[in-house]
């Protein structure tokens, strides 16, 4: 040690324990200098660079293909008279179809071997299938509901408690839009498995009322009177005939049933508009619409029970 320096051995440990690992830093960055080279990259480029250019191109163009296809197929079932429905779903399954293709081609173009992959392919279906049962069983019910028919793009229906107007009907699910303009997502499994109400199926549908009348009003001034609003509508068909008659002698009134024949499109319009005819015409008329009541009869008691009641009482007191 010289004159006028400190030792420190501590500094000196330290930079020793630095100096392995500034080695092994160095000799990573020699090698990667080695592969990073300009002629490297180059090689690795022309290996692979035609092959990935070329499966992108595959499959940008074959999905741009696939679409095209699929609305050619569609629109030329639409102008075949095909079923609107059909032709949909038709569309759906051929486009999943076209773009499976499309993918193994562009595997292919990367020179993967599609051979060996498609029992890869095959062992992850079937374990997809398993965990996916809830979907396949979807998939199972669009397809009879595209072939039986129960109801029809633009059908109003009734499924698993959801009424409204049927939009589409997809691979897994069909969708409803409802009176207050809500799309509804129903799965189609839920809806072959439950009751369907078609309210469209039919080109004609019966309005059932129940109007109620006093036990003092006229029979047949009521029934008369119900006639005339029937025939003064022109919504309402001749065929089948409608019915007024009465149907029972309730508790509180004398019950007429109303049972007139419309178009379905009509259906709604006619019931709003007669019940309010109805209910305006027996005001005019006098008629009245009875409500349930009770009358509440109170006797005196006798002299033995008022006195029974007073000598109780005079016991409690």
């Amino acid at each position: 040690m010289q004159d006028g320096m400190v030792e420190i051995p501590a500094a000196e440990a330290a930079v020793d324990a630095v100096a392995p690992s500034g080695g092994l830093l160095s000799s990573v960055m020699q090698n990667l200098a080695q592969y990073l080279t300009v002629e490297k990259l180059t090689e690795v480029l022309l290996a692979w660079g035609p092959g990935i250019l070329k499966a992108g191109l595959v499959f940008f163009v074959g999905r741009i293909v696939a679409k095209l296809l699929t609305s050619m197929i569609v629109r030329g079932a639409v102008r075949a008279r095909m079923d609107e429905t059909l032709s949909r779903f038709g569309g759906n399954v051929i486009y999943i179809m076209m773009l499976m293709a499309v993918c193994i081609a562009s595997l292919e173009c990367l020179g993967v071997d599609t051979t060996s992959l498609s029992a890869v392919l095959a062992a992850a279906g079937f374990a997809i299938g398993m965990a996916l049962q809830g979907s396949l069983a979807n998939f199972a019910s669009g397809v009879l509901l595209v072939f039986f028919k129960p109801f029809r793009v633009g059908d109003t229906v009734e499924v698993s408690g959801i009424r409204g107007r049927v939009v589409d009907i997809q691979i897994f699910s069909t969708m409803l839009l409802t009176p207050d303009n809500v799309r509804i997502f129903v799965p189609n499994g839920s809806i072959t498995s439950g009751t369907i109400q078609n309210f469209s199926a039919e080109t004609k549908r019966r309005i059932d009322l129940i109007v109620g009348c006093s036990y003092n009003d006229d029979l047949r001034a009521v029934k008369a009177f119900l006639q005339e609003i029937i025939q003064s509508d022109d919504r309402i068909l001749k065929d089948p005939e409608p019915v007024v008659a009465v149907s029972e002698m309730a508790e509180s009134s004398v019950n007429f049933v109303v049972r007139p024949w419309v178009a379905s499109k009509d259906y709604w319009a006619a019931r709003f508009e007669l019940t309010e005819k109805i209910k305006l015409g027996f005001d005019e008329r006098g008629f009245t619409i009875p409500f349930p009541s009770r009358d509440v009869f109170v006797h005196q008691s006798s002299a033995f029970d008022q006195q029974t009641v007073n000598s109780v009482s005079a016991f409690a007191a």
